[in-house]
């Protein structure tokens, strides 16, 4: 819907050009859903009513639990970078933080929030580079990703490196091994 209402205001679009977009785009579930409800098809279906409608009919439901499980057990997948990482935690962070128009009862929110948030970074790290991490116990977000990532280049170079002079042990022990045996041609000819 954001997408759309963009475009929309980009190039000037009248409300039902951003119904009749939407309308294009949906599939599956979302199609169906469009078909079955009247609401939708009246004469007077404004967009912000289209949106209302989609938006109760597939309403984020998990609760504060699910959340914070999700917060507190995320993990490093395989070829993710402690990068992409720190950004899929920090939106899990936005999931359980708490809000306030206090500002200063936010302020609290937030600290307590950047702590959670520092503290899945770091367990959440796999391998090498997370258990550096771990052990030299950073104090913000900023120092435990630029740690991250030092260790885990390290790793990748000293993986380079092993692979690099594996390869030329061999080629230089192929050439002496070559060059120590005679050439099975110049035995047949004598």
């Amino acid at each position: 819907m954001e997408s759309i209402e963009s475009s929309g205001r980009i190039g000037r679009w009248i409300e039902s050009d951003q119904r009749e977009v939407a309308i294009l785009k949906h599939t599956d579930s979302a199609k169906l859903f469009y078909q079955c409800c009247d609401e939708l098809h009246e004469q007077g279906a404004t967009w912000q009513r289209f949106k209302q409608a989609f938006r109760r009919r597939y309403k984020y439901v998990n609760t504060d639990q699910y959340h914070f499980t999700k917060f507190q057990t995320a993990r490093e997948a395989r070829k993710e970078s402690p990068q992409q990482l720190v950004d899929s935690c920090k939106c899990l962070a936005q999931n359980v933080m708490l809000k306030s128009d206090d500002p200063q009862i936010q302020r609290i929110h937030q600290e307590n929030a950047d702590r959670m948030l520092l503290a899945s970074f770091v367990s959440g790290l796999i391998g090498v580079p997370g258990r550096q991490v771990r052990f030299r116990h950073p104090q913000s977000l900023e120092e435990a990703l630029n740690l991250a990532l030092a260790f885990q280049e390290a790793e990748r170079q000293e993986c380079f490196n092993e692979s690099l002079y594996t390869r030329s042990e061999k080629s230089v022990r192929l050439l002496s091994e070559q060059q120590r045996r005679p050439e099975s041609g110049s035995k047949n000819r004598s």
